[in-house]
């Protein structure tokens, strides 16, 4: 009986998140739709709240991704320093700044500061213009709140955060640098080789595809929890809470999905498995 009810909540739970991953993936949709076939406010108008949707969530957020970036640079030629001169390999610090950088650290934290800066700014922001009747007069207008709110944010968002993702690696780049040259006295010559003998197709792919995907859900799921607000301004801090849990855990499921599929290939190609 126990048994019973443990699989029934576990299914209850997939199924919720199973329908609210639907009701996402249809705002999506519907908000490209609305931009092609209802552009009652033209699409100078549109281009003009993605332009500022990038100054605030790309522009604004430098200094942020800077400090942060710059530190995981030297943290991680720090933290592998020791371990590769035991083993007398410094060269593998091209190899490490790829795997960790741009694989993993870049997308994953570049997507973390979007959450934090503009996730909530953006869920926030909608649900006030729904509780200040914004949404419906704009719909009063004629003009469809899906291609003037949201999709400006969407697309927005996902070029501010390739982006930040390119210059958070950048900065890494830069930072591990530093370290490397102080602490090891190590060439700038050898340090770029040592890194852009590891970049391939691969790592190219999985960066575009990472903080695409990353860029499109965060800003989705935090429009869409933004509208949700019905009854009053005490539910915007509720909203808003959930669009930053929801982006965090779709944001991280994805990369943690999408690694692994992607040793998993590699271990089927070497035959490993």
């Amino acid at each position: 009986m126990v048994l019973l009810n443990f699989i029934d909540d576990i299914g209850r739970k997939f199924l919720v998140i199973f329908s609210y991953t639907l009701r996402v993936l249809e705002m999506i949709y519907l908000s490209f739709r609305a931009s092609i076939f209802h552009q009652v406010q033209g699409f100078r108008t549109i281009f003009s709240v993605i332009c500022a949707q990038v100054y605030f969530t790309g522009f604004q957020a430098l200094p942020l991704v800077s400090v942060i970036a710059v530190a995981a640079g030297a943290a991680v030629v720090m933290q592998s320093t020791s371990q590769l001169n035991i083993l007398g390999g410094t060269q593998m610090i091209g190899q490490l700044m790829v795997v960790l950088i741009v694989r993993e650290i870049g997308p994953l934290m570049t997507a973390l500061i979007v959450i934090a800066r503009s996730g909530t700014a953006v869920a926030s922001e909608l649900g006030n213009m729904r509780v200040n009747r914004e949404i419906e007069a704009l719909e009063v207008m004629g003009i469809n709140p899906l291609s003037f709110i949201v999709f400006p944010r969407l697309a927005g968002g996902i070029i501010s955060v390739m982006a930040l993702a390119l210059y958070f690696i950048y900065a890494a780049i830069i930072g591990g640098f530093i370290f490397a040259k102080v602490f090891l006295n190590m060439p700038l010559n050898f340090y770029i080789e040592s890194i852009t003998s590891y970049f391939s197709f691969e790592d190219v792919y999985l960066f575009a595809l990472k903080n695409f995907f990353s860029g499109a859900i965060i800003f989705t799921v935090c429009c869409y929890q933004g509208l949700l607000v019905q009854h009053g301004p005490h539910e915007v801090p509720q909203v808003t809470t959930k669009a930053v849990m929801n982006s965090i855990i779709y944001v991280v499921g994805f990369n943690l999905t999408v690694t692994t599929l992607y040793y998993l290939s590699q271990l089927i190609r070497l035959g490993i498995i």
